[in-house]
């Protein structure tokens, strides 16, 4: 399944803590193979030859890296119950993870292991790059570094952010706080509704009143089913009643996101709010969130989502398409009661919307 290296820091013996690093691949792994004119994955065995700032830190540092490795466009829920095994095999371990990920779908990544690490009391850090470490200009080397300098700052002994981020770009984010905005620039993602957990400069700042605060004597509980039966369906002018129907009569389909305008607000017609009505009492859990990056749903402020709310549309607060898409996964596996899994799923579970 995976293989491991172990890494000497500069002052063995003497380390004040140990991370654990899970590479999934993506494109920070990436360097260039002259031979066939191609991006490959490097062999971590000589990550020091590549990032030789390594050697200064001090703290033990073991290498995991996937036997098949994944474009992040790639990844299934299957791969995040994988990567949540992974970190609950080692979390006696060790002090600490970063998991390496291709950009496209880490918010994704970040947001479902959130939901699967309950009672997390250590840092979960994923990065990434936007250009491959064997290129001059590679963002990759800064991502790496400072997020293993990150996931091994403590406090009184505890995780200085015990909590699943994502680091990039000299931004901490929380994990299911963030997007994926930027495909061409280094500050790839935004946390449009929540402030950053910490910015990396000349020295680190951390933004303590918004990192998660420890909790006395919590016990990791890792899950391991997600239910893929979901959808998100964007609103546009002119969708009609058959793409509606279409969507909302897919066979087996158990949650819908349905990503409305501004603050929550949806047609009005009447063939629109009784098909979803209709697919509600069939048992369908719908999730209203906004397109709008900043802001948040208040089903009920306008006429246009008035109805939504009359009918059963249950309210996602600001919570991000990714987040909500995988908040609803994790619940419709993991909790067989459908009244209480309405009530969680507009109740903050790990700090992804606010209450």
């Amino acid at each position: 399944m995976y293989r491991t290296i172990h890494i000497n820091p500069a002052l063995p013996g003497q380390s004040r803590t140990s991370v654990l690093v899970i590479y999934t691949g993506g494109t920070l792994g990436m360097v260039y193979d002259r031979q066939h004119d191609q991006l490959v994955p490097f062999d971590f065995e000589q990550v020091l030859d590549r990032v030789p700032e390594i050697r200064r830190l001090d703290f033990e540092l073991t290498v995991i890296v996937l036997d098949d490795l994944i474009d992040s466009s790639n990844m299934h829920p299957s791969n995040w119950i994988n990567l949540a095994r992974i970190i609950r095999d080692n979390y006696d371990a060790y002090d600490s993870f970063v998991i390496l990920h291709g950009t496209d779908t880490m918010a994704y990544t970040a947001s479902a292991l959130s939901y699967l690490l309950e009672g997390l009391a250590k840092t979960v850090i994923l990065t990434g790059a936007q250009l491959p470490i064997g290129v001059a200009r590679s963002d990759a080397r800064e991502n790496f570094i400072t997020a293993l300098e990150i996931a091994a700052a403590q406090e009184n002994g505890r995780a200085k952010v015990p909590e699943v981020c994502i680091y990039f770009n000299s931004m901490l984010l929380r994990g299911n706080r963030a997007k994926k905005k930027e495909s061409v620039h280094f500050n790839a993602f935004h946390s449009e509704n929540y402030p950053h957990l910490a910015m990396a400069g000349v020295s680190i700042e951390y933004n303590l009143p918004f990192i998660r605060p420890h909790v006395v004597g919590s016990t990791l509980t890792v899950y391991e089913e997600m239910d893929t039966n979901v959808v998100v369906l964007p609103l546009f002018p002119g969708i009609n009643e058959q793409i509606i129907n279409s969507i909302l009569t897919i066979p087996d389909l158990e949650g819908l996101v349905l990503e409305s305008y501004g603050a929550g607000n949806a047609p009005t017609e009447s063939w629109f709010l009784n098909a979803l009505e209709n697919a509600i009492a069939r048992g369908l859990v719908i999730f209203n969130v906004s397109q709008c990056d900043g802001g948040r749903v208040t089903q009920g402020r306008y006429q246009t989502s008035k109805q939504l709310d009359a009918i059963g549309v249950l309210s996602g607060s600001d919570c991000t398409v990714e987040a909500a898409i995988t908040k609803l996964m994790f619940l419709l596996a993991n909790e067989p009661d459908r009244e209480t899994l309405k009530r969680r799923l507009v109740t903050p579970l790990s700090g992804e919307m606010s209450a």
